[in-house]
This record gives structure tokens, C-alpha cells and sequence, in this order.
């Protein structure tokens, strides 16, 4: 039935407030406006039941990740046997559709059953192995970091499943490179589903530097601290804005008073600080996938200040400036505040962001199951 489509996602994907359940859920919304019968498949875990996606969906299962610390002696990666599901398979096979998986994630029921005359998609947010390696770098806990090195080899290895699907749906141009090169199984780049339709036009100034994103996430903490030490030697506000009361950032905001946080409670407040924000300050120590804060300030506000870690591989290098060191941070900090956002910087926005709108990006995905 090329009109339907099973998505299996390895969380609920409502509310959409990170990166990974942005993505699902606003996929499922475009695809149901292009006439497709979504059977949504999610498991729950930050998120549980939720009678909002009844309006998107034909049926929505959901399902209990089983975890424990024998999961963690598996040979398979953690974040994929939690989530072996015998319902799942069973609900897979009740009705004949194509299958997108989000994630390596939720591949288990590829690992060991096959679905005969089925088109199998599976949409890679990273490249897991490196995200995970990614994540031990900013770890702390000498056992969590243990634990993440472990997760990365079994990812490396498992990735192999892949080769099962028909169509591999990359997040970023990286990724899409790096899957055409590895696996025979053709990758079709499909940029990340967000809620922004246009680009936002602002005004030439706005009033202070911003940094916004999930502050339970070690590269997200690592990025304010490292901002803590950049704007000791900035003078210009800064504003961190987050979803937790994270308490270190009380104490140092106490000492500078140029430094304020907000804790996020809805996206209304949080384009309302995009729309006041001059310079969008994104600096990250993992090169994986392609950051929702990234596209949400491009779609929103005015300039980004970023790490080339959090641009390279996008094809969005020539919306923002980059820093490679604390020093050349500070010197293009200072240049930016000088500058007032024009409109060739909102056209050059607005003719490189054609290929990252939801609806171009949902039709790539219909016509792969038709």
C-alpha cells in the first residue's frame, strides 16, 4: 500500500521539545498532509501516551523499553536491544506498508526477521557510533564514559544492518557521504523535519547574545561552560536559555551579571528571544548529524556564531561565522555586535534554507514508497 507507511520511532514523538522527536513528529504532520496513512510504532521514555497524535495518525502503538544493566552486557548496542519488541513485529506484519525506522535505534525488528515485498527505509540521525564516541569525550563519570566507548563499538558493528533496508535517509550531507561510501543500499539526503514554513525577517539590531538548548545533554553543558569563559572577556550580555534548573549555571550567572539564564517553557518564549537576540552563539565539540538549534536560528533570528563542528557537513557554511579558538571567538563575537542584519543577509538565508522546508523533504519520502 504505497498510501501508508509503518514509522517506527524509538521515542514518543509528542511533545516535540528535542531534537530527535522534532524531527518524527513534524515528519508524521507532512506526510499526513501529502495524503499518507501514518501507523506510528514509539516507544516510550521521556515522553509517554499522547492523545495529540491520534490527529496525525491511522493507529498509534506504543511499546516499554525493557531496561536493565544485563541490557548493557548485550552484545547488541544498548540503545537497540531496550527496544526489542515482539509486538512490534507482530504489529509490523499485521498490516503490508513500507516501513521507515527512525534510527539505528529501532532497527531490531530488521535484525531479525525480514519483511518480504516491503520497501525498508531507516532515517539516520548520526552516525551513532560517533555520536556515541562523541559523548564519552564529554563525560565526566569515568563509568559513563566507559559505557559510552562500549555503546560506540557495538554501534560500529551493528551498523551493519543497514545493508538490509532499501533506502538509507541521512540527516546531513556528512552522513550522506559517509553512508554512499560504506554501504551499497543508495542514501538519499532528506534534511530534518522542523516546524518553520518561512525565514523570519528582523529588525537591523538586536539587544544581546544567545545560547539555547537541552542542558541534561554533556556537550550542551561543556558548550556553557566553555561560553562562561569567552564572555569573562566580552562585554556584551549574554542570555543561556534551557529546559531544567541547572543549578551551576545559577551560581555563575551570580558572579557575572552579564550572564543571565532562562529556563524555556514553551516555543512561544523561545522565538521571542530569538527575534531579540543579535548573535546566536553555538559552539559544540561533537561533529555529528545536524543540530535543530542550528536551523531554528537561521529560520529565526539574526547572526550565528558557531564551531565549525556545529556547521561542517550542513551545507548551511555560508549562513554563519565560524571560531575555531576562544581568541578568534572573542574577535568575531566583537565583529558581529558592530553589524547590523541586512537584506542581502536575509535573501542569502532564504534561497539556501529552499532545501531544508518540511514539505519538499516529506514529498522525497512518498515518492520512495510509491
Amino acid at each position: 500500500m504505497s498510501d501508508c507507511l509503518h514509522l517506527v520511532s524509538f521515542e514518543v514523538p509528542y511533545p516535540a521539545n528535542y531534537g530527535g522527536a522534532i524531527d518524527v513528529f513534524y515528519k508524521v504532520k507532512a506526510l499526513r498532509d501529502l495524503g499518507i496513512k501514518i501507523y506510528l510504532h514509539a516507544f516510550e521514555g521521556r515522553n509517554t501516551k499522547s492523545e495529540e497524535l491520534n490527529a496525525y495518525c491511522e493507529k498509534v502503538y506504543y511499546y516499554k523499553r525493557k531496561k536493565s544493566n544485563l541490557k548493557a552486557l548485550s552484545y547488541l548496542p544498548y540503545i537497540v536491544s531496550t527496544r526489542a519488541s515482539k509486538s512490534l513485529v507482530k504489529n509490523l506484519k499485521s498490516v503490508k506498508a513500507p516501513i521507515l525506522f527512525e534510527g539505528l535505534h529501532s532497527t531490531f525488528p530488521l535484525f531479525k526477521h525480514k519483511f518480504e515485498d516491503r520497501i525498508i527505509l531507516v532515517r539516520t540521525h548520526n552516525i551513532e557510533h560517533d555520536y556515541y564516541k562523541g559523548l564519552a569525550g564529554s563525560e565526566t563519570n569515568f563509568g559513563r564514559r566507559l559505557l559510552f566507548y562500549a555503546e560506540s563499538f557495538k554501534l560500529k558493528l551493528y551498523e551493519k544492518v543497514l545493508k538490509r533496508a532499501d533506502y538509507i535517509l541521512p540527516i546531513s550531507q556528512a552522513d550522506h557521504a559517509y553512508f554512499q561510501e560504506r554501504y551499497k543500499v543508495p542514501s538519499v539526503l532528506i534534511p530534518p523535519f522542523h516546524a518553520n514554513k518561512t525565514v523570519r525577517k528582523p529588525s537591523k539590531k538586536g539587544y544581546f547574545a544567545l545560547y539555547h538548548g537541552d542542558l541534561k545533554v554533556p556537550d550542551n553543558q561543556k558548550a556553557v561552560e566553555y561560553l562562561y569563559k569567552v564572555f569573562k572577556s566580552v562585554d556584551y550580555p549574554l542570555v543561556i536559555a534551557g529546559n531544567l534548573d541547572y543549578s551551576p549555571i545559577d551560581a555563575k550567572t551570580c558572579r557575572n551579571k552579564k550572564i543571565s539564564f532562562i529556563q524555556l517553557e514553551n516555543d512561544e518564549q523561545l522565538l521571542e528571544l530569538f527575534k531579540r537576540a543579535h548573535v546566536n552563539v553555538l559552539p559544540t565539540f561533537q561533529n555529528t548529524g545536524i543540530k535543530l538549534k542550528l536551523i531554528n536560528s537561521l529560520f529565526n533570528s539574526r547572526f550565528i556564531l558557531c564551531h565549525p563542528n556545529m556547521v561542517k557537513g550542513t551545507g548551511l557554511e555560508n549562513l554563519c561565522l565560524e571560531a575555531n579558538s576562544k581568541s578568534e571567538f572573542i574577535k568575531q563575537m566583537y565583529r558581529l555586535m558592530e553589524r547590523e542584519y541586512a537584506e542581502e543577509d536575509i535573501a542569502l538565508r532564504e534561497s539556501t534554507l529552499e532545501g531544508f522546508k518540511t514539505e519538499a523533504n516529506a514529498q522525497k519520502i512518498k515518492d520512495l514508497i510509491s
